[in-house]
């Protein structure tokens, strides 16, 4: 058995408090992931990530996530990191030149790499695979890189290997499918009544593409032809029979954010779903103690199938290629559409 517990806990400030630092060392989470208000200057958060991995006990690897994708969905801006474009801006330029959106994809995530990496932080919860329909609700809207599943596929592949060649992981989400939601999940919980025929046709080919990533994030989203009752992060459904079986999916499954209004329950009712019905790893994002005290509690030890797809994630760290950061800054600049 592993001493870690199986969750992924936010920050709630700058800095780390006592009250935070002790329930790290008592809880021992598998990994830790940054928001906004956890960004002030470079310093700081090099800091501020050197006393969250202060908190593990021994020489675990413990993981440190963001949600860096470009657009709207970046974490950290400037002047630390440059405003990058969205997955739709890059979508326009593969629609454009094929290859020129390919290179770009990778020259982005591996700029993200540079960014994050010499700040301690190591996986950047990227790409976005989902694949949007006319009249989806905006929460995913310009970070995907298109409507069309081959396309974001090409991309998705592109944007993860470029962070893998800078020693930054990537997360895919948002397994099986959030471009159907008619609801922003933060807020209600999106109900897709798609039949599973056109789920394989559109929504599902970019994840099974890519199934031997090391890690995906779930999506707050019921589908109705297969779990009418549940969301795919509390569906042993979706996970067994979509996610691990027909796509394929065998590395460490996270859910997306706990605190997310699609759920519905105490946070520890949420995390106890969550672990009970096939997510191998919960995420906990705001950072508030009352939330985190109740997800720890009702969370499982860090064992079994769950605690092999981690190691491989963390055997997986400490590979960076030999880029050279002006000259990828310079193609891609070259790249993008002058203003």
């Amino acid at each position: 058995m592993s001493e870690s517990k199986a969750v992924i806990l936010g920050v709630g400030g700058l800095e780390l408090t006592l009250e935070e630092r002790a329930l790290y060392r008592d809880v021992q989470p598998w990994g830790f992931i940054l928001f906004g208000r956890n960004i002030g200057e470079a310093g700081q958060i090099s800091d501020l990530v050197a006393s969250l991995r202060d908190t593990v006990h021994g020489d675990r690897h413990a993981p440190v996530l963001i949600d860096q994708e470009g657009g709207r969905v970046q974490r950290i801006r400037e002047p630390i990191c440059p405003r990058y474009p969205s997955g739709a801006d890059l979508g326009a330029i593969y629609r454009e030149d094929r290859q020129a959106g390919l290179r770009a994809a990778w020259l982005m995530s591996r700029l993200h790499a540079f960014d994050l990496l010499k700040l301690g932080i190591d996986v950047d919860c990227l790409p976005v695979l989902d694949v949007p329909v006319e009249g989806a609700s905006d929460v995913i809207g310009s970070r995907a890189y298109g409507k069309n599943p081959a396309i974001v596929t090409e991309m998705g592949r592109a944007a993860a290997e470029g962070l893998k060649a800078g020693g930054v992981l990537p997360v895919m989400k948002h397994i099986p499918g959030h471009g159907r939601g008619m609801a922003d999940s933060h807020h209600e919980l999106p109900v897709v009544d798609t039949p599973v025929d056109e789920l394989k046709a559109h929504d599902f080919p970019p994840f099974r593409a890519l199934k031997d990533e090391l890690m995906a994030m779930s999506a707050h989203v019921v589908y109705s032809a297969i779990d009418p009752y549940a969301p795919a992060t509390t569906s042993r459904r979706v996970i067994e029979g979509i996610i691990r079986d027909y796509i394929g999916f065998d590395g460490l499954l996270m859910s997306d954010d706990s605190s997310m209004n699609a759920l519905k329950g105490t946070l520890g009712e949420r995390a106890k779903a969550i672990a009970e019905n096939g997510c191998d790893i919960v995420l906990h994002c705001n950072g508030v103690m009352e939330e985190m005290l109740q997800v720890v509690e009702a969370a499982r030890p860090l064992e079994g199938k769950a605690l092999a797809r981690a190691r491989r994630v963390e055997a997986a760290f400490g590979h960076v290629d030999g880029a050279d950061q002006a000259a990828i800054r310079a193609e891609f600049a070259s790249l993008l559409p002058s203003v």
